[in-house]
């Protein structure tokens, strides 16, 4: 009679500890799989060339003179911390379009710009950035409910 895993050396052909020199080989690869993507990960993260993708492009400006005259009043609205006509008026705004400079949640805030005929908000908005609302420290125009953004210059 031969014994189970007689005539091969250490005991078997899984060695003398059954799976477990297997089982290791699949989490050294699982590991290795995981170090690939922390070092993707830190390299994308590092890489001026990656940032510059994910970058929004350099806004166009618009002098607040040019502005219309209800953007005009906006702008000396939000500086005074308002009145505001719509609820929504100085509400969080979260950046998901990510066209404005990246920053962290609750330093920008929009306003309505009124749109004269218009019986809703309209598509005109001023949204501005900064700690305090009343003295932002940039502030951008859209003409189009946030599909593009022009940075508001002042004298």
């Amino acid at each position: 009679m031969v014994r189970e895993g007689a005539g091969t050396p250490a005991g078997g052909p899984e060695g003398p500890r059954g799976g477990q020199a297997a089982r290791w080989v699949q989490g050294t690869r699982a590991a290795g799989r995981r170090m690939a993507w922390v070092l993707w990960a830190v390299a994308a993260a590092t890489s001026p060339v990656l940032q510059a993708r994910d970058a929004p492009p350099a806004l166009p400006s618009v002098e607040a003179a040019a502005l219309p005259p209800q953007g005009r009043e906006m702008l000396d609205r939000i500086r005074h911390g308002g009145p505001f006509d719509h609820d929504k008026d100085g509400v969080v705004f979260g950046n998901r379009e990510r066209l404005l400079p990246a920053q962290t949640r609750g330093y920008y805030r929009e306003y309505t710009v009124r749109t004269p005929g218009v019986r809703d908000r309209g598509a005109r908005r001023i949204v501005c950035g900064g700690r305090m609302p009343a003295q932002p420290d940039a502030c951008f125009y859209s003409s189009d409910h946030y599909a593009s953004f022009r940075q508001i210059v002042t004298d």
